[in-house]
């Protein structure tokens, strides 16, 4: 399984709904929405006024990623507003399975997010009840940063652990992916693939879209 999933941090949101057309048009699989509070990360975005905007105008799946204090807080305004993955950050969360059941109890699919400088053996106590693991491949705040190689081989690491352990949790990668290096990416053994500038930031979003798909099939 191989999902691309424009992040909209990137977008252009004086058109938002004809962003998404445009990468609808490409083939993309999901929407990824980078939620940040100015707090947990230097950057503020937006909340689930804009994931209840994007529920009315796409039937793609919502992929919401939670780059903020206090996540148990907003769960529940998510999901409702048409979230359909929560992922939370391991570097946030004090009790993490407490947190991954409140998400699934919401109706929603659960993913928790590491760091670049946090090792992928933190999670071998809650890889069992993941529905995803998103690997950042930039530290978290800013679209358009430079992918960080490490992450390959975090996502090597995850990949022999989900078949060690006969699981079948998704690994998503977020942070300068592209052209250069989304086959190498997918190779080590990624699922879900965030794109944010490498789509939007382009004169052809459809476009970009497409290209970045083919390279995955």
């Amino acid at each position: 399984m191989k999902l691309l999933a424009p992040s909209i941090l990137s977008a252009d949101f004086s058109s938002l709904a004809q962003q998404i057309r445009y990468v609808e048009m490409g083939g993309a699989d999901w929407i990824h929405c980078d939620i940040m509070d100015g707090q947990f990360v230097p950057n503020i975005t937006f909340g689930p006024l804009v994931v209840k905007a994007l529920r009315k105008i796409t039937k793609l799946p919502i992929d919401v990623h939670l780059m903020i204090k206090n996540p148990d807080n907003f769960i529940q305004a998510f999901i409702d507003a048409g979230a359909d993955y929560i992922t939370v950050h391991q570097e946030e969360v004090i009790h993490l399975h407490r947190t991954i059941q409140k998400i699934k109890e919401f109706g929603a699919k659960a993913g928790v997010a590491i760091n670049p400088a946090t090792p992928v053996n933190v999670l071998s106590e809650i890889l069992f009840d993941l529905d995803m693991v998103l690997v950042m491949s930039v530290n978290p705040g800013f679209g358009g940063q430079k992918f960080l190689p490490s992450s390959i081989n975090k996502i090597k690491e995850l990949e022999s652990l989900r078949k060690s352990k006969n699981l079948n949790f998704l690994i998503e990668i977020d942070g300068g992916v592209g052209i250069s290096n989304i086959k190498e990416i997918s190779a080590a053994g990624c699922n879900a693939f965030v794109a944010g500038a490498s789509v939007f930031a382009t004169s052809n979003i459809t476009a970009s879209t497409v290209e970045l798909k083919n390279l995955l099939s």
